[in-house]
């Protein structure tokens, strides 16, 4: 490799650690060599450690060598590293994308774009001129339709190394424990990772299975990262496996459902149909009967139960049966 070459490589690599470098917290020789390994810089941790040192010697970089490995972060004065400057309306968007993205992207993506994330709070700062796009941040909110629930606790080196098994394709050795206490170790081929209220799942085959199954990741004890790649089955489809109410513990079955319900309770339905071949009748006592097309599923019964006794299930029966 030429001399050229490995210096512009160098340079590359020392614009990528400057974006790294935290504005609060601190990261780690260790960490950043990680980091840099993912992608594309595989370096000892010694190499980063001196790069670093020089790089503290021309920026507002902090150490912090209280204990090791030692941290390091921008200074309180400084604004941090960041190529180019980001407007209001970018730092608004990256704000919502760091407040509901957070789950749904890999743990390394999202360290990596913490600079950007830092530089989007810069920019809606309080002393900034940004004021239109800060009070947009306190204008919108996404609500949920059920009882709020706190959500449940997933160690942060299980979900670090699902997001990043899944986003590079590795096999997945976990440790697992059912609700009915049920505890499983094996191999995953990670699949999909969905997010449905406060608890996230992902969708897995074992290894040796061809059915796909779901595990809720705040059951996963342990989980780490194979290296070890796989071809991704063409035929998964995670929209597909999402209508067919598989996160709603169904197995695709649809079937045909007629309820009826008073007109006040009705509204809602009629504004927000259960299918698109939804069809809505008056009664003569006044409630609406409703028939749909669903997919069966114990999502779709605690629903139904949710309306106590102000529904008539009319087809099929068993749904509410015990």
């Amino acid at each position: 490799m030429s001399l050229r070459s490995t210096n512009l490589e160098t340079l590359l690599m020392s614009l990528e650690m400057l974006k790294r470098i935290p504005r609060v917290g601190r990261i780690s020789a260790p960490e950043l060599q990680e980091q840099l390994r993912q992608i594309g810089f595989s370096r000892d941790v010694r190499t980063i450690q001196r790069q670093l040192e020089a790089l503290s010697a021309h920026f507002d970089i902090d150490r912090d060598d209280s204990d090791k490995p030692y941290g390091y972060s921008w200074k309180s004065h400084s604004q941090g590293f960041a190529v180019g400057q980001l407007n209001e309306q970018e730092s608004v968007l990256l704000s919502l994308a760091e407040q509901h993205l957070r789950h749904l992207l890999p743990a390394g993506l999202m360290r990596s774009m913490q600079g950007f994330f830092d530089q989007a709070r810069i920019k809606l700062g309080p002393h900034q001129e940004g004021t239109r796009g800060r009070d947009w941040l306190q204008k919108v909110r996404v609500v949920g339709t059920t009882q709020p629930l706190l959500p449940p606790k997933v160690l942060p080196e299980v979900f670090e190394a699902v997001s990043n098994a899944l986003y590079a394709n590795h096999w997945l050795d976990v440790s697992y424990g059912n609700a009915a206490g049920r505890h499983v170790k094996g191999r995953v081929m990670p699949l999909g990772l969905a997010q449905q209220g406060p608890r996230l799942f992902l969708v897995c085959r074992f290894e040796g299975y061809d059915d796909d199954r779901t595990l809720a990741l705040h059951r996963l004890r342990k989980a780490t990262d194979s290296g070890l790649p796989f071809q991704r089955p063409p035929e998964f489809d995670i929209q597909r496996f999402d209508d067919e109410g598989r996160f709603g513990f169904g197995d695709g079955k649809q079937i045909e459902l007629v309820i009826r319900l008073p007109a006040g309770i009705a509204l809602h339905l009629t504004e927000t149909p259960l299918s698109r071949d939804q069809q809505v009748r008056v009664l003569p006592d006044g409630r609406s009967e409703f028939t749909a097309t669903v997919v069966e599923s114990q999502q779709l019964r605690w629903w139904l139960r949710g309306f106590g006794s102000a529904l008539e299930l009319r087809k099929p029966r068993r749904l509410l049966s015990a």
